[in-house]
């Protein structure tokens, strides 16, 4: 989001920059970099284990010329200290990258980063938490740390309530930095104020627009942009600019799906991370997105804001237009089918897929359609849609300074799957849902504000929550500015997911303890593929072997209708055509029978398909 003038004028002013002074006082600089001792220069490290590869990054202080540039990674074993892997520091950015290969995911390991003699990091390695039967994720978008935003206030209040909530991940969906030159400073903050949980869980972490030196991103494949605002397409900072950023934040994920780099040797961190259970989908929404300027006629201030009321949103779906691209819809696609280890899923991305806000900035600036959100291009927004409810995936997401729940529709309202978009954790521009009108189908007793809608681009969308900012800001508690964060607990014995949103400076154990408005929610691991069936195939019966994955093929076109790791072993498939479907069914690691020729019943017809393995 592009910051308007009067918050950049606090930027400027935050930083030092551009300043006119009445005084001769001097400004502090909120991001000097310390001074540290020898035996601190290690300032925090981030880790992800997946497939017992476990993928560690410790992020180091400026060192001087002759500090050693080798960091070992050592565990505890036996009352001692063992090491296990050796690395470089790479520069710049400071950063030590490790990779273990054959790593034991059954055991919880202290673990410590050693740099020379006397500096050493300790935190823990959590095993994987399969044999939990909730699997609890905690979110953060939009780290702010300025005053004019109540990023100042200290971040004790969400160290202390992760300690209570004790997640099984950490996940930080973007804007971890707001300094568009200083990264690097801005990055050692980041993890003095939250190294304490970081090191004790794993943590997906992913670069969005501010983190790279953008006001907006769209990557456009990794081209040169040629204007600050980057709505041209591609990335205006240097290119070892923002290889450093994404060395820095991603080098811990699991290893990308396809590592070819994308244009001037940038490379691509999206891949899956399996987790207690859980098939993550880390994404990069705005790497492969098309920028707007020259691929649609400006209607605005900007070529990113349409103000014009009498714009059609259908000629905004130009042809040409990319959001994930081609590479991350065929990922999609194999992650989709993939159940290996896992019982549920869910995508990880920057920001959620519609048009999320009306007003931004401030209550008087409204926008009919905000082309930085990823509810445009429309085609793209749908063939991801279409790919995460094949999985009946979840979607957790950032970025937009607002927290919602959505319901997103493709051809009908509600029949793809559900979003959560987060709360900052310091809000540096505020957004609110105001439609003009009352959304329709709403809950019984549901305030005016939720229900179906079309979002500004024709999107079929469907509110449940929303955090609106209040009319009057407290900067002490920053609730006001709708900050905060959220939690979400995949249930894998009920096959649930619950959505928590809570704002700064609540105690979560305190019994008097409330969220925003609208939540908790829990919804089925069912309702992602919202559809509504034509016909269903006979009833699944399963024989030796408990909570099979099923997939269903359409044979009219091969088509992947979806696949799912069903609970127990009966299961009904829905589908979406009259005619005949492939099923298989297996355990997901190469155990699986095929029945072809299946013919789709009328939906009150009952029938019956046994499986015996």
């Amino acid at each position: 989001m592009r910051l308007p003038g009067r918050i950049a004028a606090v930027l400027a002013v935050a930083l030092g920059t551009a300043v006119a002074s009445a005084g001769p006082a001097k400004k502090e600089d909120l991001l000097e970099i310390p001074k540290v001792p020898k035996d601190g220069v290690i300032c925090f490290a981030l880790y992800t284990v997946h497939r017992n590869i476990l993928k560690l990054t410790a992020q180091l202080y400026p060192l001087e010329d002759g500090d050693p540039r080798t960091v070992r990674l050592e565990i505890q074993k036996d009352g001692g200290w063992t090491p296990v892997a050796e690395t470089q520091i790479v520069n710049p950015g400071w950063t030590a990258p490790f990779r273990v290969e054959g790593w034991d995911m059954t055991r919880e390991v202290p673990y410590r980063v050693r740099h020379g003699e006397s500096a050493f990091y300790e935190g823990i390695i959590r095993k994987d938490p399969v044999e939990k039967d909730s699997v609890v994720v905690v979110a953060f978008t939009g780290n702010s740390i300025y005053p004019g935003h109540g990023g100042d206030i200290p971040k004790t209040d969400i160290i202390e309530n992760v300690k209570k909530i004790n997640p099984d991940l950490l996940f930080f969906s973007g804007d971890q930095v707001y300094d568009h030159n200083r990264h690097y400073a801005y990055w050692l903050k980041f993890g003095r104020d939250f190294g304490e949980i970081i090191r004790q869980y794993p943590t997906v972490t992913i670069p969005d627009d501010h983190d790279v030196g953008h006001p907006n991103l769209w990557g456009a494949g990794g081209k040169q942009s040629f204007v600050a605002a980057g709505d041209d397409g591609g990335y205006f900072k240097p290119i070892e600019y923002v290889k450093e950023v994404e060395r820095a934040q991603t080098s811990h994920l699991p290893d990308p799906y396809d590592p070819t780099p994308v244009e001037r040797g940038l490379g691509v961190y999206y891949t899956a991370l399996n987790w207690g259970g859980i098939g993550f989908a880390i994404l990069e929404d705005r790497k492969f997105k098309s920028g707007p300027r020259g691929l649609i006629p400006q209607m605005g201030p900007r070529p990113d804001h349409i103000v014009d009321p009498t714009y059609d949103p259908k000629r905004l779906d130009v042809p040409g237009a990319v959001l994930l691209g081609e590479r991350q819809l065929r990922f999609l696609r194999a992650w989709g089918a993939d159940w290996r280890g896992v019982e549920m899923k869910a995508a990880l991305s920057q920001t959620i897929f519609c048009g999320g806000a009306h007003l931004h900035g401030s209550r008087n600036n409204r926008l009919y359609a905000d082309l930085d959100s990823n509810g445009w291009p429309q085609t793209g927004r749908n063939q991801a849609l279409a790919e995460l409810r094949r999985a009946f995936a979840f979607h957790l997401a950032g970025d937009q300074h607002l927290a919602t729940i959505f319901h997103h529709g493709i051809d009908d309202w509600n029949d793809a799957g559900w979003s959560f978009c987060v709360p900052s954790i310091a809000n540096l521009y505020l957004r609110w849902w105001a439609p003009t009108e009352p959304g329709k189908n709403r809950l019984p007793g549901a305030p005016e504000y939720t229900g179906e809608f079309l979002d500004g681009f024709g999107n079929k969308v469907t509110l449940y929550a929303v955090a609106n900012p209040t009319a009057e800001e407290n900067r002490d508690k920053l609730t006001t500015r709708a900050a905060g964060y959220g939690v979400v607990r995949f249930n894998k014995k009920d096959r649930t997911i619950t959505m928590e949103c809570w704002p700064r400076n609540v105690d979560v154990a305190a019994p008097d303890a409330k969220q925003y408005p609208g939540w908790p929610m829990t919804i089925s691991q069912l309702d992602n593929y919202g559809r509504k069936a034509a016909a269903y195939l006979p009833t699944l019966t399963v024989q030796g072997m408990e909570n099979p994955v099923v997939q269903v093929i359409d044979e009219s076109d091969g088509d992947l209708v979806y696949t799912l790791r069903i609970r127990g072993a009966s299961f009904r498939p829905k589908v979406f055509r009259k005619g005949t479907y492939t099923v298989r069914v297996g355990d997901g690691e190469g155990r699986t029978k095929e029945m072809k020729g299946v013919q789709a019943l009328d939906p009150d017809a009952a029938g019956e398909l046994k499986v015996d393995f």
